[in-house]
């Protein structure tokens, strides 16, 4: 048993290797980008849409609805952002149904990476809704003794998402594979399905959480 996929390399020269998060990473974004090819090619206005469709706009205007109860009125500047990182992670984390699947969510470079995508998101937003001067004043706020708690506390919650969600994963990984080793054949499915449903919490979680940054730093916008 290894801890994460970072450890299955195909191929390495010096310190550059394309291990198994990597091609599992790829392969999802490719899945998912073909499987909203395929939702979207025959989109109907009509009162008869297909199936497909329907799935789609309920996701959809649940993502959106979400992030207006946050508070970001405007959420279609948002949805995609916040929708993108969303359906990834919760894609990446249901797949794991298949035991010879390692969600790439459940090694720490992955969820670092999608730690730094809210970490840059978070200033982009703040300073295309408030301005440069607008943004960088939040920092100093209610007075400028705040500024190094203010900095620490936007390096430390990028980290605790990037934690929070590889620990979990990680960790309900490691439970199913040791339950698959040592019990029956009933616990490791009841885990599994346990499993799928803390990825599913696991992905509105990350989302919420960065949708929560982002209004925070764009609390100027107009409703």
């Amino acid at each position: 048993m290894h801890l994460s996929s970072d450890e299955t390399i195909f191929w390495q020269a010096g310190w550059v290797n394309l291990n198994l998060t990597i091609v599992t990473t790829w392969g999802l974004m490719l899945l998912m980008t073909l499987g909203a090819w395929w939702v979207t090619r025959r989109l109907d206005s009509g009162l008869h849409v297909s199936r497909w469709q329907n799935v789609l706009e309920v996701i959809v205007l649940g993502i959106k609805s979400q992030i207006e109860e946050v508070g970001l009125k405007q959420s279609r500047r948002y949805l995609p952002f916040v929708g993108t990182l969303f359906l990834f992670v919760l894609v990446s984390n249901l797949l794991g149904v298949f035991p010879w699947y390692e969600p790439p969510t459940g090694s720490l470079s992955t969820t670092i990476a999608l730690a730094l995508c809210v970490f840059i998101a978070v200033p982009f937003f703040g300073i295309r809704e408030q301005g440069v001067a607008g943004y960088l004043k939040s920092y100093i706020e209610p007075t400028a003794i705040m500024l190094p708690f203010n900095i620490i506390s936007e390096i430390s919650r990028t980290l605790a998402l990037a934690i929070r969600l590889f620990g979990n994963i990680m960790s309900g990984a490691m439970i199913l594979a040791i339950l698959l080793m040592v019990t029956p054949f009933i616990f490791p499915i009841l885990m599994n399905v346990l499993h799928l449903l803390t990825g599913v919490v696991q992905a509105y979680i990350f989302s919420i959480l960065a949708t929560v940054y982002i209004a925070a730093a764009t609390s100027g916008e107009a409703a």
